[in-house]
């Protein structure tokens, strides 16, 4: 069996999208399970919406998922004289021939066609004249008259098309650039495309593709388009679904394995698994196992997702992770195993990196500021004793350990009578500020003896104060 030679081939216009990234997804997968070749191609022939700063976008995208090429990236903008080549074949052979309809006498055809309920195609005017190359000539496909054109498509079956359908479409502009449905034939043909999985709004260009194999004389390579991703509401997916770029998600502090993860289960399936690595994803991806129906993007699912796969993280690689997060939330951070406990008591409690810097704030605060409820529920004059007996009983500990910290606590419920419940939430939260934390003999090993007893003593004067 010949090599399975895979493709993505984005328009540097904006940013990559989830319905793009699934794509590039399925294309790479499938190359990596069959241990084939997948191809990154630029497609940039539109010159005026083209950007740098779109396909630097793009490339960042792919590299954060762990996409990466075995060819590439080509760059469509660079490669017209291939296109130039290819054209000048057709012409050659016959499949294709100069038209000079000015576009008036072209819109004048078209609203004729319409008024008489007729397909407004290209009546071939030009089609018999074997024009020569002139200034304002565009180039057009000879398509055949009668007979079908069959897609036999993987993912939907066998899709026929009627070819009186179809008209003698352009695949050069006057100015002598080549239109899309062209170069794309083009491109696949040199790069030796055999395998081509695409959105399914493509369907309707697949029949001029495939006609454009036929006169260049080349094979067919095999057609699978997939459903497109839709909102919850069955709608074409928009920012009002949520992000729908997929930087913007690494930026909210997803994984990319959980994005990765989440996106091919739009419209994959392999039995009732939901969790996969994307070791898991390469074992186990074909093409018979994708569906017909739409993947519907539910950012709650993936959420959900995205929580699962930090508690299958090794605590060491978040806490690298986490670092700009940090960063961003203000708090200087360094790498090491202090932050590494961090990360472990959080882990459980998290379901994005953004969510869990948030949380590890506590950690690193020079101030503890008390949320307001929390305060008024359990910094009151009754706790104060309490408070005061555990700083007494913690300065004479010198290593904290789990163990030493449990027999202060017991110390203090039996000075006080109290049970730990009625210690440990007043301790909470003059040691975080809130009601809900990992728990308590852990954030204080944690936080260390000298800020313990600092944060005990701030509470206490914060209680002598109310009470006065």
């Amino acid at each position: 069996m010949n090599t399975i030679i895979t493709r993505f081939p984005p328009s540097p216009t904006g940013y990559l999208h989830v319905g793009g990234a699934r794509t590039a997804l399925f294309n790479w997968l499938y190359a990596r399970h069959t241990k084939g070749k997948f191809v990154l191609r630029i497609e940039d022939t539109d010159a005026a919406r083209s950007t740098q700063a779109s396909v630097d976008a793009i490339f960042e995208a792919l590299e954060w998922l762990g996409i990466d090429w075995d060819e590439g990236p080509y760059f469509q903008s660079q490669r017209y004289p291939i296109y130039q080549e290819h054209i000048d074949k057709l012409i050659q052979t016959g499949n294709a021939y100069y038209c000079t309809c000015s576009p008036e006498r072209l819109e004048s055809m078209r609203a004729k066609a319409m008024a008489t309920g007729k397909n407004p195609k290209y009546d071939g005017t030009c089609r018999g004249k074997d024009l020569p190359k002139s200034e304002k000539a565009v180039v057009r496909f000879k398509a055949p008259l009668t007979g079908t054109t069959l897609l036999e498509d993987v993912i939907k079956g066998n899709i026929v098309f009627q070819n009186d359908e179809l008209d003698d479409f352009i695949i050069a502009r006057s100015d002598g650039s080549p239109t899309y449905n062209f170069v794309v034939v083009v491109d696949d043909i040199t790069m030796q495309i055999n395998t081509i999985i695409r959105g399914d709004d493509h369907v309707m260009n697949t029949p001029k593709q495939i006609l454009l194999y036929q006169a260049l004389d080349a094979p067919l390579p095999v057609f699978g388009h997939v459903p497109m991703v839709l909102g919850k509401d069955r709608s074409r997916l928009s920012k009002r679904h949520g992000a729908t770029s997929v930087t913007a998600y690494r930026d909210m502090g997803f994984l990319p394995e959980a994005v990765m993860n989440y996106l091919v289960r739009l419209g994959w399936s392999y039995g009732d698994q939901e969790f996969f690595t994307k070791n898991d994803l390469i074992e186990k991806f074909s093409l018979k196992n994708i569906g017909r129906a739409a993947g519907i993007f539910d950012q709650e699912k993936l959420t959900a997702l995205n929580a699962d796969h930090i508690q299958a993280t090794p605590p060491e690689k978040l806490a690298h992770l986490l670092l700009p997060f940090l960063e961003k939330s203000g708090i200087h951070a360094k790498p090491g195993a202090f932050l590494v406990k961090i990360v472990k008591t959080l882990v459980q409690r998290s379901k994005t990196l953004e969510e869990m810097a948030q949380a590890a704030s506590f950690y690193f605060a020079e101030t503890i500021i008390y949320e307001e409820k929390a305060a008024r529920k359990f910094l009151k004059p009754a706790a104060r004793q309490a408070l005061q007996f555990l700083m007494d009983a913690l300065s004479t500990i010198e290593t904290f350990t789990e163990e030493n910290l449990e027999n202060a606590f017991k110390s203090v419920m039996e000075k006080t009578g109290l049970k730990l419940g009625k210690i440990a939430q007043p301790v909470r939260v003059a040691l975080t500020g809130k009601t809900a934390s990992p728990g308590i003999f852990e954030i204080t090993e944690i936080i260390g003896k000298e800020k313990v007893i600092q944060r005990l003593k701030q509470a206490v004067t914060y209680i002598e104060q109310i009470t006065e």
